[in-house]
């Protein structure tokens, strides 16, 4: 895919020509990742992936959550790499957006580091207690922005009553 030869739109946003899909530039996925709240960090420990939905907040060019002693904490800073994963989608306007980040995690250890992150507005969904706050160091950041497709344009779509 060519998306050089697309047209080219804010913060190094670049229009694939072929697919007309939004390839976001870096600043305009980072202003995505500080304006959501919720996203889904993907691990993989001995040789099996998860999922889970996090709260997190933008700290810098790093994603920060919290959680607790456990698979979400021992996969995210043990494992090689980690995935996180945000989208959105706006009806009115009929587009869509995702953006992924790779990299990996760390737990934040240390009085100083701990006591900054700390303050910064982060706050447990769920009331079981997260004293433990885990930083992803983003290594690759991509995000793409595309119009969703009417319906109608797949018409034998959504034409079985009884898939199973």
């Amino acid at each position: 895919m060519d998306v050089t030869a697309g047209t080219t739109g804010s913060m190094g946003t670049t229009r694939d020509p072929y697919t007309a899909t939004m390839i976001l530039g870096d600043d305009d996925c980072w202003a995505l990742l500080r304006e959501a709240e919720v996203g889904r960090l993907a691990v993989s420990i001995a040789r099996h992936p998860d999922i889970f939905p996090i709260n997190y907040v933008v700290d810098g060019r790093d994603i920060v959550f919290r959680t607790s002693a456990g698979t979400k904490l021992a996969a995210a800073v043990l494992g090689d790499a980690v995935a996180f994963e945000i989208d959105g989608y706006d009806p009115d306007a009929g587009e869509a957006w995702s953006v992924v980040v790779k990299g990996s995690a760390e737990q934040i250890e240390g009085w100083v580091d701990k006591d900054r992150v700390e303050r910064l507005p982060l706050f447990p969904w769920n009331a079981s207690p997260k004293f433990d706050f885990v930083r992803i160091v983003a290594e690759e950041v991509t995000g793409r922005r595309f119009h969703v497709t009417d319906h109608s344009a797949w018409p034998v779509a959504g034409t079985l009553d009884d898939p199973g």
